[in-house]
């Protein structure tokens, strides 16, 4: 038999190459071309966007197909997202406006254009999102973090998402998408948001400070109750707080007729000296006395927030910006450090001279920090030096810390004299342990003598408590050498000062201070969970 004519695998015989060449033939080029245009058709389908059923209800709001819409977007601290809630709440109230969720597969990730029309998800109107924020030291409100207002402003339909800031994500601000028919009205309704944030901020009046986050935003920030610090709690040579307290309160005090004048409002103070003099527990004193004015703290790390801050100060005014230590950070910017300082000083730049904001700017080692101020004059216009106390000022920092205790005049007198350069934190730790040589002695109800208070001064004084003495005085050592942040050697940023070497009296400094009022975030909060209404005075 013929090899063509032999039976194939299936039984039946092979077709010849002339029988194969056919109708089969050309049946299964139309069976291929179908098959190509059928898989085109497949692949079109898959990529066509498709309105979502949530895009179908935005679309019957705004009367007009949501997909053809433009989405107008604005971004903000997510510390600010309390008040976008608000002013967004209260857009609806006086709109008649509705709040909806968005359901479905990451829709989070998803940009407001993508949620109302999509060709892999079928967004659905679902639960709101909401997460709690501060609203003052020990109270918090429920605010949205996702979710779709439905409003109609001065009669134009609008449709707005928030959203809170994702910096897991790589989202790291919150962000307003608008969608309406007219993108003049989406621009005039974030206006108006943004006007009524500024008006009913929670943040406003407060005492705040940032934090950071694990991914290099600032995660929000930490409402702190006021502190309460008397002008007899803080002991100062006679006439530096009065001088302090005319720059920083009365300027403002006086505003109208300042402006009047055509003066400027905006003050830079810089308040320097060494650890523990009393620094810190001014700024406390002069925010006390300001009921009313915003207040930001910026220490350690968030001091590169400064920017942020100036911006949230200028808003939110009249404000007080505290930068403690301004001397001890310096930021990398590309692969060249820049000390943080010129970034203040541009902060302060770019303020109006009207606006009733002070930059309040603490620091231990001045002399790193006179000559970038001398190259950019003006921004601080009040330099003050809060010395170690005199002996009359450690006379009166003992009899403050020591209350009702008997000690006499005399007692008093010996110790103000026998103490020469130390500072409250040394008077502080010498009426304790006067008491507690009282306790040892006589149980329970101590009555400390003037002796008790003579052996714990020369126990204080004693050379095994050399190092003791320097640490409650804060006191570098004598040859202690000190950087000047504008000059860059190259090398690498150790926190300091960029390339320089680690500063000799980094222990003593307020950043790291055992006790004493110059302290870092730690003890701002430490005092915030105490009411600031300790009895530290140094």
């Amino acid at each position: 038999m013929d090899a063509s004519h032999q039976d194939n695998a299936g039984g039946g015989p092979a077709p010849s190459g002339a029988e194969f060449s056919g109708l089969d033939r050309e049946l299964m080029l139309q069976v291929a071309r179908y098959l190509e245009h059928a898989n085109q058709l497949a692949g079109a389908a898959e990529g066509r966007r498709r309105r979502t059923p949530l895009g179908q209800v935005v679309s019957d709001h705004l009367g007009v197909d949501a997909e053809t819409v433009p989405v107008t977007q604005d971004s903000f601290p997510e510390h600010r997202l309390a008040d976008a809630d608000i002013a967004l709440n209260k857009l609806a109230e006086d709109s008649g406006g509705t709040l909806i969720g968005v359901q479905g597969s990451d829709r989070v990730h998803h940009a407001f254009s993508d949620l109302v029309s999509s060709p892999h998800h079928p967004f659905e109107p679902g639960p709101v999102d909401y997460s709690s924020r501060p609203t003052g030291p020990d109270s918090t409100r429920q605010v949205v973090t996702f979710g779709i207002w439905l409003l109609a402003v001065d009669g134009v339909p609008s449709a707005v998402l928030l959203r809170g800031a994702r910096p897991e994500s790589g989202r790291m601000a919150a962000e307003l998408e608008v969608l309406s028919p007219s993108a003049g009205a989406s621009t005039a309704l974030l206006q108006r948001v943004r006007a009524l944030m500024t008006e009913h901020s929670v943040l406003r009046g407060q005492v705040l400070s940032f934090a950071m986050s694990d991914y290099g935003a600032t995660a929000g920030a930490t409402l702190l109750p006021r502190p309460e610090i008397s002008r007899d709690d803080v002991v100062l040579p006679t006439g530096v707080m009065d001088q302090i307290t005319a720059h920083v309160v009365g300027i403002g005090e006086q505003r109208q007729a300042l402006r009047a004048a055509g003066q400027h409002l905006k003050r830079g103070v810089l308040l320097y000296g060494p650890p523990g003099t009393g620094k810190t527990l001014t700024v406390r004193h002069l925010v006390s006395v300001t009921p009313g004015v915003t207040v930001v703290l910026l220490t350690g790390s968030t001091i590169q927030l400064v920017t942020e801050a100036a911006s949230l100060a200028r808003a939110l005014q009249p404000s007080i910006v505290v930068l403690e230590d301004v001397d001890l950070v310096a930021m990398e910017r590309g692969h060249s450090p820049q000390p943080l300082l010129f970034e203040v000083l541009d902060a302060l730049d770019g303020l109006d001279g009207d606006a009733d904001v002070t930059f309040l700017m603490t620091t231990n080692r001045v002399e790193v920090l006179e000559r970038a101020l001398v190259q950019r004059p003006g921004r601080v216009d009040l330099a003050v030096e809060i010395p170690l106390p005199a002996r009359a000022e450690r006379r009166r920092l003992v009899e403050l810390y020591a209350g009702e205790l008997p000690f006499s005049a005399d007692a008093l007198d010996a110790v103000a004299g026998q103490s020469e350069g130390t500072t409250g934190t040394f008077a502080k730790e010498l009426v304790r342990r006067a008491v507690l040589r009282a306790a040892l002695r006589d149980g329970a109800d101590p009555v400390p003598t003037d002796e008790d208070l003579k052996s714990a001064l020369d126990e204080l004084n004693s050379a095994q408590h050399t190092l003791t003495r320097r640490l409650l005085s804060g006191s570098p050592e004598p040859d202690d050498a000190h950087d000047d942040i504008t000059q860059y050697g190259g090398g690498y940023d150790f926190g300091f000062v960029a390339g320089g070497p680690m500063p000799r009296d980094m222990p003593y400094s307020s950043t790291v201070s055992f006790v004493g009022d110059d302290s870092s975030q730690e003890q701002w909060s430490d005092q915030a969970d105490e009411g600031w209404n300790d009895d530290s005075r140094a």
